[in-house]
């Protein structure tokens, strides 16, 4: 995984969106913090030691400290201002965005909700979002496979003060690295598409193990990609035991008021606004 591979290391996140002069009471980092993961590594190309062979010196230290810690800090500020977050991970094209745009469309009115969006280049899903009037903030994260906690603070900068009862945290697409990065959300959310193949949760055990809830994405298409759901089913419910599971597809609507009216029923009663 991430924190053994070190993929992406030394990338640096860019944000576009809406900019406000507005700090937060927790401290980040500004940028990615040395690589990713558990551990990093230093290796030494070998030196000559007076003619006496060569050595070599490796230093290990844990890296996901600093991301763990400025996750509290995130969970704090989520907090004190009475904000529920998701946090939304799935392969690409697994229907993420179209999931984030209904999900808020049929909010709208009742919980005001933002989206910051996590993708390496472009900011074509944070478009489709603002075109749907949902206040969205996109983080491109160059060559790194999954967003930090330091990244959601930079973000939240951009949100500023924005009276927001939900915020949805769209993550990079990838069914590895994530797993291991805590942003401070309340729920962690996992996508299976019909298109995808049922044997996902066992290839992926470590971030469909890590889900609070898992939604089967585009039902519409289950018989065009001869999706067996009972296998499906078995595979989620041996790996996401502990996970509410959905059925559904964003594009049709089918299924999508139950997945509503869950985080409806997750988030706390929004505090009064003065």
């Amino acid at each position: 995984m991430c924190k053994e591979c070190g993929c992406g290391m030394g990338g640096e996140a860019t944000f576009s969106g809406p900019a406000h002069d507005h700090e937060h009471d927790h401290e980040h980092s500004h940028g990615h913090a040395h690589g990713h993961g558990q551990h990093h590594h230093h290796h030494h190309a070998p030196a000559p030691a007076h003619g006496h062979g060569t050595r070599s010196l490796e230093l290990n230290r844990s890296l996901l400290e600093q991301n763990d810690r400025l996750a509290e800090q995130n969970r704090g500020w989520f907090r004190a201002r009475g904000l529920f977050v998701l946090n939304v991970l799935s392969s690409p094209g697994s229907g993420k965005t179209t999931l984030i745009r209904e999900t808020c469309a049929r909010l709208a009115g009742q919980v005001r909700a933002g989206v910051i969006v996590g993708d390496l280049a472009t900011d074509n899903d944070a478009a489709r979002l603002r075109d749907a009037g949902v206040p969205v903030v996109q983080i491109n994260t160059g060559t790194v496979c999954h967003l930090e906690a330091a990244m959601v603070a930079r973000a939240l900068e951009r949100l500023g003060d924005a009276p927001l009862d939900l915020l949805i945290i769209e993550n990079v697409g990838n069914l590895v690295c994530p797993a291991d990065f805590d942003l401070g959300e309340h729920l962690r959310v996992v996508l299976l598409a019909t298109t995808e193949g049922e044997d996902k949760p066992l290839k992926y055990p470590p971030m469909f193990h890590s889900a609070d809830a898992a939604v089967i994405t585009k039902t519409d298409l289950a018989a065009a990609a001869g999706f067996d759901r009972g296998q499906a089913l078995a595979n989620l419910r041996r790996i996401s035991h502990h996970a509410r599971i959905f059925e559904l597809s964003a594009r049709t609507g089918e299924g999508m008021a139950a997945w509503v009216e869950f985080v409806r029923q997750r988030r706390p009663a929004p505090r009064p606004r003065g």
